[in-house]
C-alpha cells in the first residue's frame, strides 16, 4: 500500500500540472479587431458565470451586454502571451449584433507609461498614486448616478439568446442603466472621456456582415489583426501556449498531419462523387488495396500548421488549416471544387499522431457545412489551460466555437451557429 501510495503521488500531480481551479465568473472573451493604424473594437463572444457558458452578446443586454459595459478592460491574449488593454468606451448595434468602441494601449506603451511613473514616483515628494492592477471585478458603489426611472431587469443569470443576420436594425447609442446590484468587469475607475459614445461612422459594422471590422482600412494599410481578448477579475496570469520545435522536428510533424488530411480529402471526395446527380456508382475491385495502382493525392494550398502546448504537458496539439484539390478523375468532383479542412491531432511521447478532430466542407457545401477558421489558443474558463477558439463560416453568416481538448476528442464548451 505503502508503494502503491508513492505511484499514486508521482502520477497525479503530472496529470494534473499547471490546472487550476476554473472561476466562476463572471469571465467575458471577445474578438480584438485591431487595426495597423491603432483603432481597435471588440467583438463579444461568451461570458462565464458560475459555471456556464453564455452569448456575450445577448447577457444582460439592458440595454447594453455586460461584457460591452464602458469601462470594461480586456487583456489582449496572443496564444496567451499579453499584447495590451483594450478599455470599452461604448457600444452599438447593427445587424442584431454588438461591436465594441474602445481605446487601445499596447504592451510596449503600458510598459513605457509604468517605467515613466514609477521614475516620477521616486523623484517626487509625496509618491505619486500608485498605477492601476489587472482587471478587478467591482459594484457600482453610491457615487454612481441613480438609474433612471425604467426598470432594470433582473439581476439572475438567463441562457444565452441567439443572434440573427436578418434585415439590419437602426444604430443607435443607447443610455447605459446602472443597476447597483449587476457585477462589472471593471479596472479601476475611467478616465474622463472614456465613456464618451462612438458615432454609427466608427463604430456600426459593414452592412451584411456581422463580424466585418467597424472601421475599413486606410489604402495599403494591413489586415486586420484579430487577438482574442479576456476580461476577468480573479483569473490567472496569462502563461504562453505556444510549442517550441526545431524546423526538422515541425516538418516531420507537418508530413504526417498531411497524410492524415489527404485521407480526408481523399474521403471526402469519393462521398461527394457518390452523392453527385447522375454520377455512376463506385465500383468494387477483388483486387487488394493498391495492387498496382496509388490513391490520388490531392494538392494542398495554404497550409498552416499551428503547435500548442495546451495543458502545460510538453505534448504537442495540432491545428492544421489547409485548402485542397483533388487531381481531375471520376471520383474527384471536378477540377474546380476546393476542399476546405481543419484537422486536429495529438502527438503522443512515442512520436505517434492521434487524430482527435476533422472539419472538412468544399465551396459547393457551404450552405449545410460551414468552414472552421482557427483563430488561436485562448484560456476561455481561467482554469490554466488553453482551449482551441474558431471561427464557424457558412452562407448564412459566422459565429464561434470553443473546443476544449480531451485525450483524443474535442468537446464542445460553447457554440454560436451562423446565422443564429
Amino acid at each position: 500500500m505503502a508503494g502503491f501510495g508513492l505511484i499514486l503521488t508521482q502520477i497525479v500531480p503530472a496529470q494534473f500540472a499547471g490546472r487550476q481551479a476554473a472561476p466562476k465568473g463572471p469571465r467575458a472573451l471577445g474578438l480584438l479587431q485591431l487595426a495597423s493604424n491603432g483603432k481597435a473594437h471588440l467583438i463579444p463572444i461568451t461570458i462565464l458565470y458560475d459555471g456556464q457558458f453564455y452569448d456575450a452578446g445577448a447577457y444582460k443586454a439592458a440595454p447594453v451586454p455586460m461584457a460591452l459595459e464602458s469601462g470594461t478592460v480586456y487583456e489582449a491574449v496572443r496564444t496567451g502571451v499579453s499584447e495590451g488593454l483594450f478599455t470599452v468606451s461604448g457600444a452599438l448595434e447593427a445587424n442584431h449584433t454588438w461591436i465594441g468602441d474602445g481605446t487601445w494601449q499596447s504592451a510596449s506603451t503600458l510598459a513605457t507609461a509604468a517605467a515613466l511613473a514609477k521614475k516620477k514616483q521616486a523623484s517626487s515628494k509625496p509618491p505619486a498614486e500608485p498605477e492601476e492592477g489587472p482587471p478587478v471585478l467591482r459594484r457600482a458603489g453610491p457615487e454612481k448616478p441613480a438609474p433612471p426611472a425604467q426598470s432594470a431587469p433582473p439581476a439572475t443569470p438567463h441562457p444565452a439568446s441567439s443572434a440573427s443576420t436578418t434585415a439590419p436594425s437602426a444604430p443607435s447609442a443607447p443610455v447605459i442603466e446602472e443597476d447597483p446590484d449587476r457585477p462589472m468587469l471593471r479596472r479601476g475607475t475611467p478616465p474622463p472621456g472614456e465613456r464618451k459614445k462612438p458615432t454609427a461612422a466608427t463604430a456600426m459594422p459593414a452592412k451584411g456582415d456581422v463580424h466585418a471590422p467597424a472601421t475599413a482600412a486606410p489604402a495599403g494599410a494591413s489586415s486586420i489583426e484579430l487577438i482574442p481578448a479576456i476580461s476577468d477579475s480573479d483569473g490567472p496570469d496569462p502563461r504562453p501556449y505556444a510549442y517550441s520545435l526545431k524546423p526538422e522536428e515541425e516538418e516531420k510533424l507537418r508530413r504526417k498531419i498531411l497524410q492524415l488530411a489527404a485521407e480526408e480529402v481523399r474521403a471526402r471526395a469519393t462521398r461527394f462523387a457518390a452523392e453527385s446527380i447522375g454520377s455512376p456508382p463506385a465500383t468494387r475491385t477483388s483486387s487488394p488495396p493498391g495492387a498496382g495502382r496509388k490513391s490520388p493525392q490531392p494538392n494542398f494550398e495554404e497550409v498552416q500548421l499551428r503547435v500548442f502546448d495546451l495543458s502545460n504537458s510538453n505534448e504537442p496539439v495540432l491545428v492544421l488549416t489547409t485548402k485542397a484539390r483533388m487531381p481531375v478523375g471520376p471520383n474527384t468532383g471536378g477540377p474546380d471544387l476546393e476542399y476546405l479542412l481543419v484537422l486536429v491531432a495529438r502527438d503522443d511521447m512515442y512520436g505517434q499522431l492521434h487524430q482527435a478532430f476533422a472539419s472538412i466542407t468544399d465551396t459547393q457545401h457551404l450552405d449545410v457545412l460551414p468552414r472552421l477558421e482557427l483563430i488561436d489558443a485562448v484560456d476561455a474558463d481561467g482554469d490554466g489551460r488553453g482551449e482551441l477558439l474558431f471561427r464557424q463560416i457558412s452562407d448564412r453568416g459566422s459565429g464561434f466555437v470553443v473546443y476544449r481538448v480531451i485525450g483524443d476528442r474535442l468537446w464542445p464548451l460553447f457554440q454560436r451557429t451562423p446565422g443564429q
